[in-house]
């Protein structure tokens, strides 16, 4: 079994389909492309959210169960679940960047989470892209959703979309097979 990426539209090659808007700040979330200048490690990724102003976080929950993962898999192999996000600010433009992922119960009540420090960029930076990563292990029984909730803005307030860059994010659930 192969692990593939769970969520819908990661790259923003499908404007903001399967992502629910949470916060839609400022001038609201907004959709660049890569520059060449400005490219990820993965050459593929072409298209980038990037947020504005106020605050913009978007989210997409993932039934693990309807995505073909039984009950008896999640709850007696406890497959990793590896999350991971990409994440860029501009050079000319303070901003900040934050990332939840939760796994929840059938009743959507949440198990364990991941949210790390709140990242926060200075004005006149490198604007590299970075990436976080995370691996969810022997997580207990009961875990049938993930909900990954991601963004930012920027800190100088400035109209437009001067905020945190997000890209090429994932859920994927490794079954712990060699691969080739």
């Amino acid at each position: 079994m192969k692990m593939h990426n769970l969520l819908k539209n990661p790259c923003a090659e499908d404007k903001f389909n399967g992502w629910h808007l949470l916060h839609n700040g400022g001038d609201k979330w907004n959709i660049e492309d890569v520059s060449p200048h400005h490219a990820l490690p993965d050459l593929s990724v072409q298209k980038f959210f990037v947020t504005s102003y106020g605050q913009c976080l978007k989210s997409q929950l993932i039934d693990l169960v309807k995505k073909g993962y039984p009950p008896s898999l999640l709850d007696e192999v406890q497959p990793d679940i590896v999350v991971s996000d990409w994440y860029a600010p501009r050079w000319d433009c303070g901003c900040q960047y934050e990332i939840c992922v939760q796994l929840l119960s059938h009743r959507k009540k949440v198990l364990q989470e991941f949210r790390p420090k709140m990242v926060i960029f200075p004005q006149w930076n490198d604007m590299q892209w970075n990436q976080v990563r995370h691996v969810f292990q022997k997580y207990g029984r009961g875990v049938r959703f993930v909900r990954f909730c991601h963004g930012g803005k920027d800190t100088q307030f400035w109209a437009g979309w001067y905020g945190i860059r997000v890209t090429n994010s994932s859920v994927e659930i490794d079954p712990g097979l060699d691969r080739d």
